[in-house]
């Protein structure tokens, strides 16, 4: 191991260590133990910082607007399937509790019947982020806790996240001499080729280019993660925006290189190695693997499309008589919803992709200036 790797020490040492002991590991574990060991992840012990101070922007970092529009579609949702009480709101990856104090605090302004339906639940399973969560939103008292999907009980409602795939850890995998390869990491901190390790890396690779040193990624994780949701939604949608393309783009046979980035202090890196337990790990979203899975577990695609034209939708009561002189907080918000729709900020590199289960087909207001979801996936 090269001493003179940074990050947590004590992460970089527990990596090492379990690498002399059993062998190389996948990268997808490597990855899980970067951001997510209990004591040293750089997620799990608190170092992920949000916003102009921190090392990335998230929507939520734009302000208060982004929470009152996803009110809008969550208001649409509730609506559409009947007005249940209770109406259970999940958001799994909540961070600080933000996005859920905006939601909750416009919608019981707004709609008070539908924030009086609502169980708001938040799956977190570090201790730390849930303290500040808690005391963001001690003030409402429909917010519950769980550590995990596995927790939840069968649920009416909307599954929502915000940047929670592209955290999920991923395999790498290479093809090379005519065959598909796992990366694996040695006790030097260096890629290897390695057998692929489960049968559903065989699937997948199967669908990729077979261009000698094509690697990229593979989120088998996020797989399982519709898979347990489809055993806890037994009527409601799922909600997920994140960066990605459909499954044709993602692994186009130009992007040789995969999409793997990490970064820290708002900087941009490639190399996962340089700030281990001290920076984020992301690979983007294949949101065509994600859709045709759920499709075997009974969810229905209800709408796919970039997040400029999802705020659009959103926005376009809100914003719509823009000939009206704007107040200083309106002036705030439009310069908001300006950055959240922006083609060159937010607006085209975020996707936006809702599933459902046990809902009439009804168009959703986010999607109002989509096209076709199935086209655009390639289903």
């Amino acid at each position: 191991m090269d001493r003179s790797m940074e990050g947590n020490r004590e992460l970089i040492e527990f990596i090492h260590d379990r690498i002399i002991s059993g062998g190389p590991v996948s990268f997808r574990w490597f990855m899980e133990q970067a951001l997510y060991h209990p004591q040293y992840g750089y997620y799990a012990a608190g170092r992920a910082v949000i916003g102009k101070r921190g090392d990335f922007f998230t929507n939520v970092s734009v302000g208060s607007l982004f929470g009152k529009l996803l009110a809008v579609q969550f208001l649409e949702m509730w609506e559409h399937l009947g007005r249940p009480d209770p109406f259970t709101l999940v958001e799994q990856g909540a961070n600080t509790g933000d996005f859920a104090a905006d939601v909750l605090s416009d919608l019981k302004i707004t709609a008070p019947d539908c924030f009086e339906a609502i169980h708001y639940r938040i799956v977190e399973p570090f201790d730390r982020i849930r303290d500040c969560q808690q005391e963001k939103l001690r003030r409402f008292r429909q917010v519950y806790w769980h550590r995990s999907i596995e927790e939840l009980q069968p649920f009416c409602g909307v599954h929502f996240s915000n940047e929670l795939i592209d955290a999920m850890p991923v395999h790498l995998v290479r093809f090379s001499g005519g065959a598909w390869h796992e990366l694996c990491l040695d006790e030097r901190f260096e890629l290897i080729d390695h057998p692929l390790s489960t049968p559903a890396l065989f699937e997948k690779t199967a669908q990729l280019p077979r261009i000698e040193n094509y690697r990229t990624e593979v989120n088998l994780d996020s797989l399982d993660w519709i898979q347990g949701l489809a055993s806890r939604l037994t009527r409601g949608y799922l909600l997920a925006i994140d960066y990605g393309y459909p499954h044709d783009l993602y692994y186009n046979a130009e992007r040789s290189c995969g999409t793997l980035a990490c970064y820290s202090g708002h900087r941009r890196s490639e190399n996962p190695f340089e700030a281990v337990g001290d920076a984020d790990i992301t690979a983007h979203v294949d949101f065509t693997s994600i859709a045709a899975h759920a499709e075997k577990q009974d969810f229905r695609l209800a709408g796919f499309t970039d997040q400029h034209h999802f705020m659009v939708g959103l926005g376009s009561r809100e914003f719509r008589d823009t000939d009206v002189p704007a107040s200083p907080d309106r002036q705030k918000m439009l310069r908001a919803f300006q950055t959240l729709m922006h083609p060159n900020f937010m607006g085209m590199a975020f996707k936006v992709m809702a599933l459902c289960r046990g809902v009439a087909d009804q168009p959703l207001q986010g999607f109002a200036f989509s096209s076709n979801p199935r086209i655009a996936l390639g289903l």
